[in-house]
């Protein structure tokens, strides 16, 4: 007698086989090293969708940036660390006094440097710029003044009515033989029109430029694709840097629809100049060896002029510089927000275009209100992209009934500025939002400044933020449909996908 065997038996018995191992291995392996929220987002996908959601796992459920460009990180981290130390020792770098500022600073400042490798500088001259287009003038005009080198690191960069003037005065500083170099990312500004312009232009430059985090599987450059670098910075010669939320381009993104509508990004960049100067650069240095095998550029940490440029210099400010991003082995801009905003006392102002905070960041915040803290977040009234502007959205009730004050700056506007402000005693200012993409996935840069004068002149800005918006109340928000709200919350659980 023959026995037949029905296949579509054995198929059924297979699938439910690998769905289960599937998942088992999944539960045991997934939640090592993770927040138990992005754990957990994992699974679910996995469990609903398996084949796809472990496949999509093995390509962005880590942010390892792969063994070479570990091992250049690591190299030229400890090369920054050895001679930041020595910069120290022959008085290149000065600690603050920081007997005027609040005890928890000293602690902090350290913290800081332990997990992020740089140092809090003394004397440091500070600008800040809120308008855009004098915040490319400044840059064009500070290039102009180069002697020795350039160095231009941006997430976006496009090739614009805005910017050439930019790359104007950047042909300029190489004919006078000023080194120039250039890092962009590479899906950040390929989205934006003028792309191959761009590329054309830098080909017949004299730059020396350089793509980060490339995504060329043909040309044997692949990697995880979700990591960026969002790293925003311009030194020139050592002695006057920039940086800020700005990327380098036209404030609509030279996208038609924006054009059309009047929609810009509004901004907060800022002129520096002192020893938090060199950091910045030692911070391009890094990101320059990871792009660029055959040569390392490291900082002089070399001694700077006290007298600063401008007559608009808030002046003699400690800053330092904390950069944060895979490779690192903590979120370090996550620890310096929750501590500081732990610390608060009377009033906080945060303003991110993307909040999307992990567990630890919204307790802080709703805790600092419920002890009767002042919390306002400002963000924008229309958000320019659909699933995290929906998953912003479904932290808003938790906030409002916490006592944090919402204020949506007005549409067609995107309020782009990344900075917070704690009472009148320190402020923070750079790339990061508030969101878990920032904290585990870009490479972002962020300055503190333990400095009254500075932290009163990023609230002013706060302020005319919050003269242009209107406030959000709870009352307002429970009155969305509820497939707003059903949205927001399936938006909310794809966030902690890491």
């Amino acid at each position: 007698m023959v026995h037949h065997i029905d296949w579509s038996i054995v198929a059924s018995i297979v699938a439910v086989v690998t769905f289960w191992t599937i998942n088992i291995a999944a539960i045991g392996f997934i939640p090592e090293g993770k927040r138990p929220q992005t754990a957990m987002a994992w699974l679910i996908l996995i469990l609903f969708l398996p084949y796809f959601g472990i496949l999509l796992y093995f390509f962005l459920g880590t942010p390892n940036i792969g063994r070479r460009r570990q091992q250049s990180l690591d190299g030229v981290n400890a090369r920054i660390i050895h001679d930041a130390k020595a910069a120290e020792e022959a008085g290149r770098i000065t600690l603050p006094d920081l007997s005027h500022a609040p005890d928890y600073v000293e602690n902090l400042a350290e913290l800081n440097r332990s997990i992020a490798l740089m140092p809090l500088t003394a004397g440091n001259h500070i600008q800040l710029l809120p308008d855009y287009q004098e915040s490319i003038d400044q840059m064009v005009a500070e290039i102009d003044r180069a002697k020795e080198f350039v160095h231009v690191e941006f997430y976006i960069m496009a090739l614009d009515k805005m910017t050439i003037p930019f790359f104007d005065a950047l042909d300029r500083a190489t004919e006078r033989g000023v080194i120039v170099r250039l890092l962009f990312d590479h899906l950040g500004t390929r989205g934006i029109p003028g792309y191959r312009d761009l590329l054309a232009r830098l080909e017949a430059s004299q730059i020396q430029w350089r793509m980060m985090m490339p995504l060329l599987p043909f040309k044997g450059r692949f990697r995880r694709p979700d990591l960026r670098n969002h790293r925003k910075l311009l030194v020139v010669d050592d002695e006057v840097g920039f940086t800020g939320s700005l990327n380098l381009t036209h404030p609509s993104y030279n996208k038609p629809k924006n054009l059309e509508s009047g929609r810009e990004w509004i901004e907060l960049w800022m002129r520096l100049e002192g020893p938090i100067v060199t950091t910045i650069d030692a911070l391009f240095a890094a990101d320059w060896a990871l792009e660029n095998d055959s040569e390392q550029v490291l900082p002089s940490f070399r001694g700077v002029d006290n007298q600063p440029r401008n007559t608009r210099d808030i002046v003699g400010v400690p800053a330092q510089l904390i950069p944060s991003g895979p490779g690192f082995k903590a979120e370090t801009n996550l620890r310096l927000f929750t501590s500081l905003i732990y610390n608060a006392r009377n009033r906080i102002m945060l303003t991110s275009p993307y909040f999307v905070p992990d567990e630890t960041l919204l307790y802080a915040i709703t805790t600092a209100a419920q002890r009767g803290v002042e919390v306002n977040l400002f963000v924008s009234e229309q958000a320019d992209q659909f699933m995290v502007g929906h998953a912003q959205a479904s932290y808003y009730r938790e906030l409002l009934e916490a006592g944090v004050r919402i204020w949506l700056y007005p549409k067609p506007f995107v309020l782009h500025a990344k900075h917070f402000t704690i009472d009148e005693d320190v402020c923070v200012v750079g790339t990061s939002n508030m969101d878990m993409r920032s904290f585990a996935l870009n490479y972002e840069m962020s300055v503190m400044f333990p400095h009254q004068e500075v932290t009163r002149q990023v609230i002013k800005v706060a302020e005319t933020y919050q003269s242009l918006s209107r406030e959000l109340t709870l009352e307002q928000w429970r009155q969305r449909p509820h497939r707003t709200r059903f949205v927001d919350n399936a938006m909310r659980l794809t966030a902690t996908v890491q």
